[in-house]
């Protein structure tokens, strides 16, 4: 048979939403200290909230593993991370 008649099945790849299992450091100064998070299904991040703030800035080291920037002095509360599967 030629390429052309040659069939291909596609399955959709389920969207898992991110895992937190971990950060460092615990305490860290806005827009001066990095914080690396530790955790599961990272690529395609979209956000990474401190508190419920948006972060200064991130970037996305790997599948697991975020650096991000707290940009509000004083923030406290659940570092959220945020990608297509969901919010973790």
């Amino acid at each position: 048979s030629s390429p052309a008649n040659e069939c291909i099945s596609f399955a959709p790849v389920p969207l898992v939403p991110p895992t937190i299992s971990g950060f460092a450091p615990a305490t860290a100064c806005a827009a001066t200290t990095p914080v690396v998070i530790t955790g599961t299904n990272f690529l395609g991040t979209t956000a990474v909230t401190f508190g419920g703030t948006p972060a200064l800035n991130f970037t996305v080291n790997s599948a697991t593993q975020i650096t991000a920037t707290p940009a509000l002095a004083g923030t406290t509360g659940v570092i959220s991370v945020t990608t297509p599967g969901g919010s973790g």
